[in-house]
């Protein structure tokens, strides 16, 4: 990750120039990324000069690797930062987590880890994405009553 190799001074708030410097990035590029992801930094005031939290100045630097070294565009490196934020709760409720073992809370757990991972390599891949009919249950045709036989009449 290129954020253990940048030096963040120990402030929480820092200021747009100081961004563009410690991330060396354009404050254009800077802007676009704040049009895509508009939670990136938070605005003291309406009209106000934007400021950063050390947070966003991490994320800033993520998103800088993930385009830049990584390559993904800006929508692969949404999902990307969307899946590492997700956080890996267990979903267990607390009866059935008492009768299993931390072993199984483990393996389940790594499934699902390999779940989101194949959903992300499956979504960058042109062409494929979900079906809308891939998750409807179909209603079971009753047993016993077959379809009605279609008649025709001759005219003679």
């Amino acid at each position: 990750m290129i954020a253990s190799t940048v030096e963040i001074p120990n402030r929480s708030l820092f200021r747009q120039p100081e961004v563009c410097e410690i991330a060396q990035v354009q404050p254009y590029v800077l802007r676009s990324w704040e049009a895509e992801f508009p939670d990136l930094g938070v605005s003291k005031t309406a009209g106000g000069p934007r400021v950063y939290r050390r947070a966003d100045l991490e994320r800033v630097l993520r998103l800088k690797h993930l385009l830049f070294v990584e390559g993904l565009t800006l929508a692969g490196a949404r999902r990307k930062l969307d899946a590492e934020q997700a956080p890996l709760v267990s979903e267990i409720p607390a009866e059935l987590d008492a009768l299993i073992g931390s072993d199984m809370r483990e393996r389940l757990m790594q499934v699902k880890r390999g779940l989101r991972e194949l959903q992300l390599m499956l979504a960058q891949m042109p062409g494929v994405g979900p079906r809308p009919d891939a998750f409807v249950l179909q209603e079971p045709k009753p047993a016993g009553k077959k379809p009605a036989k279609k008649t025709t009449k001759k005219r003679g």
